[in-house]
């Protein structure tokens, strides 16, 4: 019966010991941790090329194949297409991209490499915030290569490069926010492809039941109702007046409220529950 007994304890005491080396990590350790998962996840795109398509080939793909299909039906011709189409694609693309956060979290989660985390002196909030700092960088190369392949197609935005510069960074800080929902969807489904079912589920009627793709004029009453309020809309129309017209609207201001109102929500629930498996 002791023989049993001492393992276990000797378990225990090693659990204790680590939750005591994680409670002595400083703010500038947990800046440096989180850094440094940041930089792991980016190698693990380099090594898992599949992991970068969306990036990579859905803002080129999504770009050619909606301005060529429905220029001529909604504009006349794809180049009058353009202004209203590249920002509601911008909008689609970095929302999209953001799915993939939660995804690979609960991959990381059904691999075991949480359990690894676990055994480590490290702060427990860096596996979780590095991903996070990570994926910054997908959503810019995203946007960026979303606009590359409106100027290879005749886009010419009116405002200018500060213009794209701000409706670039409205799209990644809207992205990042709307990761942290994704995000807790990762802490709390069964699998990946739960994962993946339910963002698709949230993110597809957002995008497409908005102005990303034709004017609110076009649509029925009860429809453009709905478009008016969608948070995507102000998203895509503050994106158009930024790219377009170099003009700061006050859908920029509205598109930043909900930003922050999904961090102050999903952040806690994210972390919340990301710590029961920690």
């Amino acid at each position: 019966m002791s023989t049993v007994v001492a393992p276990a304890r000797e378990a225990v005491r090693t659990a204790e010991r680590v939750a005591a080396a994680r409670r002595r990590v400083s703010m500038g350790e947990t800046l440096g941790q989180t850094l440094t998962m940041a930089w792991r996840a980016l190698k693990k795109m380099r090594r898992n090329p599949e992991q970068f398509f969306d990036v990579a080939l859905q803002p080129i793909l999504f770009t050619a194949m909606f301005a060529f299909v429905f220029g001529g039906a909604i504009a006349g011709d794809v180049e009058s297409y353009l202004p209203l189409m590249i920002p509601g694609i911008l909008a689609q693309t970095v929302l999209t991209t953001c799915m993939a956060t939660g995804t690979q979290l609960r991959e990381d989660m059904e691999k075991g490499v949480f359990d690894r985390f676990k055994s480590l002196p490290i702060a427990r909030i860096a596996p979780l915030a590095g991903p996070m700092v990570a994926d910054l960088l997908r959503y810019a190369i995203a946007a960026t290569l979303t606009f590359g392949m409106g100027l290879v197609m005749g886009y010419r935005p009116g405002g200018g490069v500060g213009g794209v510069l701000g409706a670039i960074l409205l799209a990644i800080f809207t992205g990042w926010s709307l990761a942290w929902a994704f995000t807790w969807v990762g802490t709390i489904a069964r699998s990946a492809q739960a994962v993946q079912g339910i963002s698709m589920m949230i993110l597809f009627p957002l995008t497409f039941l908005s102005n990303a793709f034709v004017r609110v004029e076009t649509m029925p009453g009860w429809l453009a109702a709905f478009v008016r309020i969608n948070p995507v809309s102000h998203l895509v129309t503050a994106a158009r007046d930024l790219a377009n017209s170099a003009l700061v609207s006050g859908e920029v201001a509205w598109t930043l409220l909900a930003c922050l109102i999904v961090i102050a929500i999903f952040a806690p629930l994210s972390v919340r529950s990301y710590k029961r498996h920690m």
